[in-house]
């Protein structure tokens, strides 16, 4: 008995790098953020609960997927050769395996959940692992578009299924898409500036990225540019939810930062300061996030 356990907890230690935690914890706010938009006055812990699952598994088996397809960029990469696949300590056929698994699984109990929910939760797997991944990640640097869609899909799964259950119908509306919008052009304050940072790491795999095809002066002001978007569209769908004003207040400091840390970068650009947007980008998310759904 104990060496089952021992052996079980061996497989868990493998793989939970696949799923990438932090990621998908803050996708999953987002999904959650999305929900409780709708400002539903009746909160069913059961029907949060199966929105956070089959999330979870849909956006986990996308990343095990996508980690599968690129394990060999992975292996040249300084930053990513230490992961399951990439050093060899998890098998390709098995992770493909298990991704498979959990994006069955995200997207079948998505569906039965609620049809409409089900196509936006698959329409996010489709855009992350085939459109970005396989077709267009290696191809073009614009392939962050189609990454930063895929983003926004938790976002609006969980908009879409706060109002189904609010009892205005599965639909997709204007709050819906706007915050789809935030979460696509805050994607490339957050890949953006990754990407500069580990410029080393995607030369030496090949990956066209917009450092090495625009140079870092125009990455540097289309972070700018995507982030003043992204607030404003945060912004905008605060006030349409009818955030109470103080969150409101709160959301518009941070969001100052944001652009502040974004047109320092144009201004004076540094490693330092680059890596500082890049850490202030994803707790801005987690704290915009947090507000829009008190």
């Amino acid at each position: 008995m104990e060496e089952t356990m021992n052996a079980i907890k061996l497989k868990i230690s493998l793989y939970l790098p696949l799923i990438k935690s932090l990621q998908t914890g803050l996708l999953l706010v987002t999904g959650v953020a999305g929900y409780m938009s709708a400002r539903c006055p009746i909160l069913s812990w059961e029907t949060l609960a199966g929105l956070v699952s089959s999330l979870f598994f849909a956006i986990s088996g996308s990343t095990i997927l996508n980690m599968w397809y690129d394990r060999d960029i992975d292996r040249v990469m300084n930053r990513t050769h230490h992961r399951p696949i990439a050093s060899g300590r998890v098998s390709p056929r098995e992770a493909l395996g298990l991704g498979l698994a959990f994006s069955t699984v995200g997207v079948v109990w998505a569906l039965w959940l609620n049809p409409l929910y089900g196509l936006v939760v698959f329409a996010g797997l489709f855009f992350d692992v085939v459109i970005y991944t396989i077709w267009l990640k290696r191809r073009t640097c614009w392939s962050i578009v189609w990454g930063g869609i895929a983003g926004g899909m938790p976002i609006l799964a969980g908009r879409v299924f706060g109002l189904q259950n609010l009892g205005a119908g599965a639909q997709i509306d204007d709050i819906g898409i706007l915050l789809t919008l935030a979460v696509l052009f805050w994607i490339p304050t957050h890949i953006l500036t990754f990407s500069m940072r580990y410029f080393d790491d995607y030369q030496a795999a090949g990956i066209p990225t917009f450092p090495s095809t625009y140079g870092f002066h125009t990455t540097h002001k289309v972070i700018a540019f995507s982030s003043v978007v992204a607030a404003l569209c945060i912004a905008l769908a605060a006030v349409l939810i009818r955030v109470e004003w103080g969150y409101v207040h709160l959301l518009a400091f941070l969001s100052s930062g944001l652009m502040i840390l974004a047109f320092l970068t144009v201004l004076r650009p540094s490693p330092k300061l680059n890596f500082g947007l890049f850490k202030y980008a994803s707790v801005y998310m987690l704290l915009a996030m947090v507000l829009l759904s008190i």
